[in-house]
């Protein structure tokens, strides 16, 4: 359309204000032709007089062009929560949340695009999400030839506090790679196993992976996903390819996710095939057919007390360290880091980290989500973003509880009662419980 066409329309919307789909043609128009910011105005003054599910996607759009992706997807989750079932609304969900490197999150979001219409196909996701000459979604890593096989660009030095849980793997990990010598003159394998445990969302997937970046090794991310298969057999084959993998790319740190749900006690299995896979899972830990030299193994859970007690014999997972929420120093670093590129004005950093104790990682990204729909709403009157205050985070925080306190109370339990061993007296010492 010309400028002409937009000047009528405009001159249309005077006499008729709340003519939607008038405004909506003129907004339609001014997004296409790029001119964003009158888009945004126009979206703006749309939803005012309604909610029509249109105009929300047509402004999340305004805000994935202008590089406002959390914004973007904010708008997209609504429609989705209240049933949507627009391709377009999951298409540019997708893309949005790929943008944050929400790489599962936008694979679930585009199968949903495709579950609604199977002969759908977006070149952009297809290239990003499906992994070649494969009719399944599977997702990749960055920067990769392979489905798994990373380079981590971080080390402990992008790792904020966690020092007893540094040191470990330093001893465990690092020192026998910088020192093989003396490891052989001693007859010690370089390779093992470490156990990471403690409430989710605190950092066990990056610690694992500044580990590889510690000692220039590769990366090897797995979770239960990635290796469960409803035929029978090709569950312990995944799992064996694996290990194979690492072995073949060696120093390689491999990281399993979830290996409670994998390591779960053969004793609670009713299926033979749980089972199978447990113990495949035992031997290749052992390198019963494969060394592992080399290959540093470093698993994490939730829920220790659920591993099977076969994973924690030497030579398997012979270290378990706990994990902790991060202290008042990693958590203003993990806001600074969070906030960063997100419209603030001053923020006191220190004032809000002191309040947020026993907060995961996890636990303040959602409060900064709180705070962004709060703004948002704010700036949906007039189309301007506005910048996020200490108020705003502090406001959100009352809405927001740590998701670590249910974890404590379960663990305080097996630290109280179940730890013949001393296994978790490192929950007791972090709760200041006396022994």
């Amino acid at each position: 359309m010309t400028q002409n066409t937009i000047d009528s329309l405009r001159e249309a919307l005077k006499h008729s204000p709340d003519n939607t789909p008038l405004r909506q043609l003129l907004a339609d128009t001014l997004l296409n032709l790029n001119r964003l910011e009158e888009a945004e105005a126009e979206y703006s003054a749309l939803l005012k007089i309604s909610h029509d599910n249109k105009a929300k996607l047509g402004l999340a759009t305004v805000f994935f062009k202008k590089e406002g992706y959390s914004g973007c997807n904010v708008i997209l989750e609504e429609l989705i929560e209240n049933g949507t079932n627009e391709i377009g609304v999951y298409t540019l969900y997708a893309k949005g949340l790929l943008k944050e490197n929400s790489i599962s999150k936008a694979i679930d979001a585009y199968k949903k695009a495709l579950a609604i219409d199977p002969n759908y196909f977006d070149e952009d996701l297809d290239n990003q999400l499906r992994q070649r000459g494969s009719n399944e979604i599977t997702e990749i890593e960055e920067e990769i030839d392979n489905r798994f096989l990373q380079k981590p660009n971080i080390n402990f030095s992008d790792v904020g506090g966690m020092e007893a849980v540094k040191k470990e793997i330093e001893l465990k990990i690092i020192k026998p790679l910088l020192h093989p010598e003396l490891y052989k003159a001693y007859g010690k394998k370089i390779g093992g196993g470490i156990l990471l445990y403690g409430p989710p969302g605190c950092g066990k997937t990056f610690i694992a992976k500044a580990t590889a970046g510690q000692v220039n090794a590769k990366f090897i991310s797995v979770s239960l996903n990635d290796i469960l298969d409803m035929w029978i057999g090709n569950s312990e084959k995944n799992l064996h390819e694996i290990f194979e993998l690492a072995r073949q790319n060696i120093p390689c740190v491999l990281f399993i996710d979830e290996i409670d749900a994998l390591g779960a006690s053969r004793s609670d299995m009713k299926q033979s095939s749980g089972r199978h896979l447990i113990n495949q899972f035992l031997q290749e830990l052992d390198g019963i057919d494969s060394t592992n030299e080399g290959v540093l193994i470093i698993g994490a859970t939730n829920t220790p007390w659920n591993l099977d007690p076969a994973f924690r014999r030497p030579g398997r997972f012979d270290r378990i360290v706990f994990v902790p929420p991060p202290d008042v120093t990693t958590r203003a670093s993990i806001l600074r880091l969070k906030l960063n590129n997100k419209p603030t004005r001053t923020i006191d950093f220190q004032t809000i980290a002191k309040k947020i104790d026993n907060y995961s990682g996890a636990d303040i990204d959602a409060i900064i989500d709180i705070a962004i729909e709060q703004k948002l709403e704010s700036s949906f009157s007039d189309g301007i973003p506005k910048p996020l205050e200490t108020s705003d985070l502090l406001t959100a925080l009352k809405k927001h509880k740590p998701s670590t306190q249910e974890w404590f109370s379960t663990a305080k339990n097996f630290a109280i009662f179940a730890n013949d061993s001393g296994l978790y007296d490192d929950i007791l010492t972090y709760m200041k419980i006396k022994k």
